[in-house]
C-alpha cells in the first residue's frame, strides 16, 4: 500500500493507465502499477481500536486486492526492506511480515555457520 493510515474514508490516490507487462517502462516506480492504488486506503490499514473480527475480515479483503496486483512481489519486499510496520503490503500483514523477517534471519545466521564449519573442515 502507498499511503499512510490517516483516516478509514480516505481514498487512495487516482491510478496510472494500465500498461501492459511486457510494455512497462522499466524506469517506472513498482507502485505505479498497484492495484491498491484504485482502492480505498482503510482496507490496508487498521482503524483504531478495530474489533478483531472486522480486522481479520478487512485483512482478507486487502489480500484479495493484493493477490490480483501485478507488483505484488516488489510491494512485499519494499515492506519487508523498510521494514513498514503498519498494514497490508505485497499479501502480508505487519504480524505475518514480522514471520517472515525472523525465518529469513534464522536462515542467514544457519547459513553462515553452515559456512563457516565448512571452511573449518577445508583448513583443518
Amino acid at each position: 500500500m502507498l499511503q499512510p493510515p490517516h483516516s478509514s474514508l480516505q481514498v487512495a490516490a487516482v491510478p496510472a493507465p494500465r500498461v501492459p507487462e511486457l510494455d512497462r517502462d522499466q524506469d517506472a516506480p513498482w507502485h505505479t502499477e498497484a492495484v491498491c492504488r484504485r482502492d480505498e486506503a482503510g482496507l490496508f490499514f487498521a482503524p483504531s481500536k478495530e474489533p478483531t473480527a472486522a480486522r481479520l475480515s478487512r485483512e482478507e479483503a486487502a489480500k484479495r486486492v493484493c493477490a490480483r496486483c501485478p507488483v505484488m512481489v516488489e510491494c512485499r519486499e519494499h515492506a519487508l526492506l523498510q521494514p513498514e510496520p503498519y498494514g497490508v503490503w505485497g499479501g502480508l500483514t505487519a504480524a505475518e511480515r514480522r514471520v517472515v523477517l525472523a525465518r529469513r534471519r534464522r536462515r542467514e545466521v544457519e547459513l553462515k555457520k553452515a559456512t563457516r564449519a565448512t571452511a573449518n573442515r577445508i583448513a583443518g
